[in-house]
């Protein structure tokens, strides 16, 4: 290996061990690392979901219908109006989609590093965002925590302060026991991150009128 090829790997090593910490379990279904923020009132980018393995429609659309209708008090900026600001600004060099995000699959990450950082900071520029959602996978599979578990759609989903790359909450959650296939499944885990994200929002409608 050259000197060049060798500082590279040094340097690459050094950033994951940086941003992510090996030893920690990967959380299962209904795990949380972090506490999401109350988010009424401010920015926030949804992006679409970056991995999806084995389930069918269309989760980010079903999880951006879930936050959506559960509070209208957060400023949600979706796919479609930052794809329209990125056609404005080709120069940004941005994406919405095939993020670099399978370090959140292997271990816990505090503060993200570049390239993911560069994006989500030139992008949440773009839109004045103050915080984003940035859904990881979407999948369909058994909970490996308990034996024999019927497979479900499960939601991988992280919270990003775009401005310094610091993981805020990272959460997973699965949907209800339906069939592979049907639309409920999707519904029922998009609907339960949705709750799990904006936790305030059935406190509120829990309160007297």
């Amino acid at each position: 290996m050259s000197r060049r090829h060798a500082r590279s790997a040094l340097v690459l090593v050094a950033i994951l061990g940086a941003c992510g910490r090996g030893s920690e379990p990967v959380p299962q279904p209904g795990q949380n690392r972090g506490i999401t923020p109350d988010l009424r009132g401010r920015r926030v980018i949804v992006l679409p979901v970056q991995i999806v393995a084995g389930v069918e429609g269309d989760p980010s659309a079903e999880l951006a219908f879930a936050l959506t209708g559960r509070s209208d008090e957060v400023d949600w900026v979706l796919e479609p109006e930052i794809l329209e600001i990125l056609e404005r600004s080709p120069a940004m060099q941005t994406s919405t989609r095939g993020l670099p995000v399978s370090l959140f699959l292997q271990a816990e990450v505090d503060r993200v590093g570049d390239p993911l950082y560069g994006q989500l900071r030139r992008m949440s520029a773009l839109v004045n965002a103050e915080a984003v959602l940035l859904p990881i996978r979407a999948s369909f599979e058994a909970n490996a925590q308990i034996e024999g578990s019927t497979p479900r759609v499960r939601l991988v989903a992280t919270l990003i302060e775009p401005r310094d790359g610091r993981v805020m909450w990272y959460g997973v959650e699965e949907g209800d026991d339906f069939p592979r296939g049907d639309p409920r499944g999707l519904a029922s885990a998009a609907e339960r991150m949705a709750r799990t994200i904006l936790w305030y929002a059935e406190q509120q409608q829990a309160l007297p009128r």
